[in-house]
């Protein structure tokens, strides 16, 4: 067998020729977030005339979406498991699909062969000495459906950080390898909104993380907030799908150890990173970070491993039995389900675990209106994420309710004691109309 040098360099191609492998009628992973292959993608979208009914599958991505412009119709179309901003209007009109599903369970579609893949397009480290390449920022959700499709189109980039734990590709796997050198995108994990009241919603969640604790912390404002809250704690531990540029001072501040966690000790575990180039370069060969298949991240059954697990998840709206929409306004669907109840569900089964759904108690609209997150009922049509079943605590900038093992009547209570004032008359008329006071 040749050595993997000369292998690699005989599978070196442009963006343009290894786009030829991928033919009318496949199926195509497209890696995510900030690790979208821009490159190869773009050289994809030129290419796209000559090919007819491609599907290209992914999670969330990051950046332009060339790929679902109208003009693809007929061409490529996109299966989305969780609806970001740049597919939501392909999705809303009928020219993209969404598959809603669990993210712990996103890449046994493809191992189990209900979504069987012909090509993978995914964004790597350079080789080490040994010819493997690290998957960098996103290997959770890409580890699995790289190893399943049966050609893999690889752009390696100079820029790319070399991350550890279950993240690595041999070359001898790689068909075509697309050699690239431009930086990783930036994104900081802010929202727009009102800074004071992310504040105040944080300044809840942190009193209600114990010394000890390993944490979950979802995407937004409010989880980048917390840790700002978390100074005065003591031996903090990481288990999550993401985390951002938030834990490199916690960890340089001696209170994000890993010490006491009770699974991968010592270990910052996640499936992926999205932040700002001070993150990939403190990622960049860490042995503190394991970067994990999504499907072992994610598994609730793992996660429930970790005592003392607090999960911090955000929401759209919630009614006041406690039933939480996370991934659609009303009918008109909006983003996904992603790994909140897989974490939320998790953090519930472990010892001494707080599992937390956050959100502003208002929302403005466009016109200026403003209305309640904190509802009677949820819209018609919305979908529900975390049950009423599974909730235990919701936070809103006006305090914490404690939902587990409460009535209807106490639950009711509870949310509207955190709702806006301006809302908390019209909640209690409506839950005495519903019988729920």
């Amino acid at each position: 067998m040749m050595d993997w040098t000369s292998l690699y360099q005989s599978r070196v191609c442009s963006a343009e020729e290894a786009v030829r492998a991928i033919k009318s009628g496949n199926r195509v992973f497209l890696t995510g977030n900030v690790s979208v292959p821009q490159t190869v993608l773009a050289a994809l979208v030129d290419y796209a005339p000559n090919l007819s009914d491609v599907e290209i599958v992914h999670v969330l991505t990051i950046g332009p979406a060339d790929y679902v412009s109208p003009e693809m119709q007929g061409h490529l179309r996109v299966n989305t498991m969780f609806i970001s901003q740049n597919t939501r209007k392909a999705v809303q009109e009928g020219r993209a699909d969404f598959t809603p599903v669990l993210l712990s369970e996103f890449p046994l579609l493809f191992k189990r062969g209900i979504l069987p893949l012909d090509v993978a397009l995914i964004h790597v480290s350079p080789p080490d000495e040994h010819g493997f390449c690290s998957l960098g920022v996103e290997v959770g959700p890409t580890k699995t459906p790289a190893e399943m499709a049966k050609v893999i189109i690889a752009e390696v980039n100079e820029r790319m950080p070399r991350t550890l734990g279950d993240s690595f590709i041999h070359i001898s796997r790689i068909h075509h390898i697309v050699p690239v050198n431009y930086p990783i995108p930036e994104l900081r994990m802010a929202e727009e909104g009102d800074t004071e009241i992310v504040e105040q919603i944080a300044r809840h969640i942190a009193d209600l993380i114990p010394d000890g604790a390993t944490m979950q912390l979802g995407i937004g404002a409010i989880p980048d907030a917390v840790l700002k809250y978390l100074y005065h704690k003591r031996d903090l531990g990481i288990h999550t799908e993401l985390f951002s540029d938030g834990v490199i001072d916690l960890v340089n501040a001696g209170v994000l150890t890993n010490a006491r966690k009770t699974l991968h000790p010592g270990k910052i575990v996640a499936g992926f990173l999205i932040g700002t180039q001070r993150l990939y370069d403190w990622v960049d060969d860490n042995p503190m970070i394991e970067l994990h298949r999504t499907e072992y991240v994610n598994d609730p059954f793992v996660i429930a491993q970790n005592e003392r697990m607090v999960a911090i998840n955000s929401a759209i709206e919630v009614d006041l039995t406690g039933q939480v929409c996370a991934d659609s306004i009303g009918p008109k669907l909006y983003s996904g389900v992603g790994g909140q109840l897989d974490f939320i569900y998790g953090a519930s089964r472990a010892k001494d675990g707080v599992p937390i759904i956050a959100l502003p108690s208002t929302v403005t609209l466009r016109d200026g209106t403003r209305l309640s997150k904190i509802v009677a009922m949820l819209k018609p049509g919305a979908g529900v994420v975390t049950t009423r079943n599974h909730v235990r605590y919701v936070v809103t900038e006006y305090g914490v309710a404690s939902l587990y093992g409460k009535t209807i009547r106490q639950r009711a209570q509870a949310l509207i004691n955190i709702a806006h004032p301006d809302f908390r008359d019209e909640l209690t008329r409506q839950a005495k109309e519903l019988h729920y006071l």
